[in-house]
């Protein structure tokens, strides 16, 4: 018996390609570079299975090219880039890589929030180019971490992981968040349930774990940046459009907020060009998952769910599950 066809947009870690070759016949894109769309639509005309990642946009038009396909495997917790009442309409099964990455991306998230805070990069870039001086009493004064209010939008996995790790440094930690979490929960962090209005306007950092929908698009725009401290640092890992990068440009110039650290961007991989030149910016490449363990896990997360699909059993992370129903 033949196996189903699968392509992947990458060419994966080997974890995860020794599934994906036990259980089908796979052509990989061989580069890392993203797929050209054209060639992503030829590739996938007679697959059966689509491996993707957050970079490659799965519409109607895919669909469309694509009649044979029964799941779209995304190597991402995120799925803002699929349609997926699309997918459902064509009974396609879509499935996601949650949980894995949630301790990874609340790492990163603290070293943006202290890097930003002390301003390590300045320093670095200072000490790189030969001219840092020596020590001087007023030098690249940054802002306290210890003992500060850290307000956490989002209150998730990940956000929980950011304020576990806000107790170490004795913070008071304030979240916002669509419904309230377990008073155990909160207790263990000593964490209290705000709005956003009293959030913005009493952290000292504001660090943003939301998904993107049309709720959340531009959350955090003029309007938040008028709330926040002048000393305040906000630190996105989340989704890009959640903030407005020209209204954050503009509050920074205006010096109504104290720095910003992004991981994400609006419209990647361009990043909002006045943000570019700015010193109180950190600017990463969409790292938060980034480290070898996590990315190899996601990798063979979003195998597994494939192949679990075609085994005639519910992906692990099925996103619209009544699929299997239809």
């Amino acid at each position: 018996m033949s196996k189903p066809k699968a392509l992947a947009t990458r060419p994966l870690f080997p974890a995860a390609r020794e599934i994906l070759d036990r259980n089908f016949d796979v052509e990989y894109w061989p580069v890392q570079d993203k797929i050209p769309r054209a060639e992503l639509l030829q590739r996938v005309a007679e697959k059966d299975a689509l491996l993707c990642l957050l970079t490659e946009k799965i519409d109607s038009e895919l669909l469309v090219a694509a009649p044979k396909l029964r799941i779209v495997s995304t190597v991402s917790v995120g799925y803002d880039h699929i349609d997926v009442p699309a997918c459902t309409r064509r009974n396609v099964m879509v499935t996601n890589t949650p949980g894995v990455l949630d301790e990874t991306t609340a790492d990163l998230a603290w070293a943006l929030l202290m890097a930003v805070a002390r301003r390590v990069v300045e320093g670095d870039a200072w000490i790189r180019s030969g001219t840092w001086p020596g020590w001087e009493l007023d030098q690249l004064l940054g802002g306290d971490v210890y003992g500060k209010t850290l307000g956490v939008v989002g209150f998730g996995r990940i956000g929980r992981g950011v304020a576990r790790r806000a107790l170490g440094f004795q913070m008071r930690v304030l979240y916002f968040n669509r419904t309230r979490v377990a008073e155990q929960t909160e207790k263990e962090l000593h964490a209290e349930f705000v709005g956003l209005d009293r959030l913005l306007r009493e952290s000292d950092f504001v660090t943003l774990h939301v998904p993107l929908s049309a709720e959340t698009r531009h959350l955090i725009s003029a309007d938040a940046f008028e709330k926040m401290k002048r000393t305040a640092y906000l630190i996105n890992t989340a989704r890009g459009p959640v903030v407005d990068e020209a209204a954050l440009a503009r509050a920074l110039e205006e010096k109504k907020l104290a720095g910003a650290a992004l991981d994400v961007y609006e419209s990647e991989p361009k990043v909002y060009p006045a943000l570019l030149s700015r010193r109180d910016v950190i600017l990463v490449p969409h790292i938060g998952s980034a480290s070898v363990e996590t990315r190899t896990k996601m990798a063979v997360m979003a195998a597994t769910n494939a192949a679990e699909f075609f085994a005639g059993r519910r992906p692990p992370n099925a996103l619209n599950a009544d699929v299997l129903h239809s």
